[in-house]
């Protein structure tokens, strides 16, 4: 069995985003870029599959600008086989819409023909939650999103889901697409080793003429601005000026 995981070059989450003073986007200059935490976990868990002699082969594939490079060298290092990269932008401020996305790993599964497509249920840096979607409705395959316990039984995968009532476990037939949870797993860190060996595995260049899909943009961004600023609070010395001060501000 193959499994084909998508993963993303994203801002580093340790670090505080900045908007660009002409509120055309987010700064990106010296900025740190790492993995998409999610795609991180599903990294993982394909690994994880893997070892446990579910999986035969981890393919990972990445869309966006040539510096992915790295990104792919991260997973290639915990332990995918190989990575795929289509260069779908040439300036790091591009973002590739979700369904331009979709349409180019659709042509990568038909290329790639993987039993699951195991990816991030996010991105962190616009928080679309769509890509696993479009690419089940285009696929036409079985989806289970937002997991947080993956099997594999035979020709079919258990997956346990977060929901907002708690918890809920489907069974869906393969192929299918599932998309990780935060408690998925704890990715586990690329030993040096590993990360030489990295250097020397398969990395195809792609672009997306190669697959025939257009990633020309159907959004325009208008304006990206900092959220406001939060007022001080108030300490108050007890309970009946606390009562006032709320029935003063309409609260109660």
């Amino acid at each position: 069995m193959k499994i084909l995981v998508p993963v993303k070059r994203v801002i580093d989450y340790n670090v505080k985003v900045r908007v660009k003073a002409d509120e055309t986007g987010v700064d990106l200059a010296n900025v740190k870029m790492s993995m998409n935490p999610f795609d991180e976990i599903a990294v993982e868990e394909a690994i994880c599959l893997k070892e446990a002699g579910v999986a035969s082969e981890v393919v990972v594939v990445s869309i966006g600008v040539k510096q992915a490079q790295e990104t792919l060298r991260t997973a290639l290092a915990m332990g995918a086989d190989r990575a795929i990269l289509v260069t779908a932008a040439d300036d790091v401020h591009t973002d590739i819409e979700p369904l331009a996305v979709a349409n180019i790993l659709k042509a990568v599964v038909d290329e790639e023909q993987p039993q699951i497509v195991l990816a991030g249920k996010q991105a962190i840096d616009n928080d679309m939650n769509a890509t696993g979607q479009m690419l089940s409705a285009l696929l036409g395959w079985s989806q289970a999103t937002f997991a947080s316990e993956v099997k594999v039984e035979g020709d079919a995968a258990v997956v346990t889901r977060e929901v907002d009532g708690g918890l809920q476990t489907i069974k869906v037939q393969l192929p299918a697409i599932i998309t990780a949870d935060l408690r998925l797993n704890e990715p586990r860190y690329a030993s040096l080793p590993n990360i030489m060996k990295a250097k020397r595995k398969p990395l195809d260049e792609k672009t997306p003429a190669d697959y025939g899909v257009h990633v020309t943009p159907r959004l325009t961004v208008v304006k990206t601005s900092e959220p406001a600023v939060r007022e001080a609070g108030e300490i108050v010395g007890s309970v009946d000026e606390l009562v006032a001060k709320l029935k003063e501000a309409g609260a109660v």
